[in-house]
């Protein structure tokens, strides 16, 4: 039987498909092809170094080429350096951004240009720009951390809360899951409040303020373990080393403290480890696939570290053996 013009048009069709995937099948992917772009803050803190050498390492693994990359906490060099991405041809870049709103620029600049972005540690407050958002559960780790820091002093006296960036919404999450636990306890009073900006000297400069003005401080709660270090350093200096110190990160230098003799008693690890290697899984699937199969924000428990299970944190913290 003579096939119609229509049949001809379907068998063509068929055809050229096949011949498509035949020949999509046939090129090979070459993980050496392909360029990640690691971006983070500075790499002088120990949380942040962890995450990049994390990643860099989790992709050469695969066989990609990286550049790592550091854009010290500022918007408009985090911006230069996604733009140096788009133009080394970059086919992914993971992040972890210098602010919330700030960095929705940099990284729709990336989405714009073809570019997948994998966010760490710190997301955006706009969806669909990123593929990924893979965060810390702040407000769960700050929450475990204030109910030990509570049984540490006796659920009573006073204390100090150092915050982190303002810009930063982690920081904002952090106090939140502080003061979630601890102004619901009569007898627990904060008598300062500052911020650090997340950084040990700043730490350290703002805490000997304070403890001139508050002599009868029992605790001190960090809104990262930089600060925790600067505020235990000024403590120490201060003659004051029997105050409760606390902070979130999983920091080495912190972890150390915690198995000896203190004066830092806890820290919420964030498992900057685990999420950079989360990032790099998810961003090889979606080179190889086109996708990842995983929702745009992924929350990351914290592991609460005392003296108990100190010896379980890796080595270089930032991750549980």
């Amino acid at each position: 039987m003579k096939k119609s013009f229509s049949e001809h048009l379907f068998s063509l069709a068929a055809l050229s498909a096949a011949l498509y995937a035949t020949s999509a099948l046939a090129v090979e992917f070459k993980p050496s092809d392909h360029l990640i772009v690691i971006i983070t803050p500075s790499h002088s803190n120990a949380f942040y170094k962890a995450e990049s050498d994390t990643a860099q390492a989790a992709a050469k693994k695969l066989g990609y080429r990286t550049n790592a990359l550091v854009h010290q906490d500022d918007p408009d060099i985090q911006l230069r350096l996604v733009q140096t991405a788009i133009g080394d041809n970059a086919s992914a870049i993971i992040l972890d951004n210098a602010g919330s709103d700030s960095s929705i620029a940099a990284v729709k600049r990336a989405k714009e240009a073809g570019i997948p972005t994998f966010l760490i540690d710190r997301e955006v407050n706009a969806n669909g720009i990123a593929t990924a958002q893979i965060v810390s559960n702040n407000s769960q780790c700050a929450t475990s951390v204030a109910e030990f820091f509570a049984e540490q002093v006796g659920f009573k006296g006073e204390y100090v809360e150092l915050t982190g960036r303002t810009s930063d919404v982690n920081a904002h999450v952090r106090s939140e899951g502080f003061h979630r636990v601890l102004d619901q306890i009569p007898d627990m009073k904060m008598v300062a409040q500052q911020s650090a900006n997340w950084d040990q000297t700043q730490g350290y400069n703002v805490m000997q303020s304070i403890i001139q003005a508050n002599p009868n401080i029992v605790g001190v709660l960090a809104g990262n373990d930089t600060m925790a270090l600067g505020a235990a350093a000024a403590l120490k200096n201060a003659g004051n080393d029997k105050v409760i110190v606390v902070g979130i990160d999983g920091n080495p230098d912190v972890v150390r403290q915690i198995a000896g003799a203190g004066p830092i008693a806890a820290t919420g690890l964030q498992q900057a480890t685990k999420m950079a290697a989360m990032a790099m899984e998810q961003a090889d699937q979606y080179l190889r696939t086109g996708k990842t199969d995983k929702p745009e924000k992924q929350s990351v428990d914290c592991v609460l570290v005392s003296k108990n299970n100190s010896h379980q944190v890796r080595e270089g913290g930032f991750g549980m053996q």
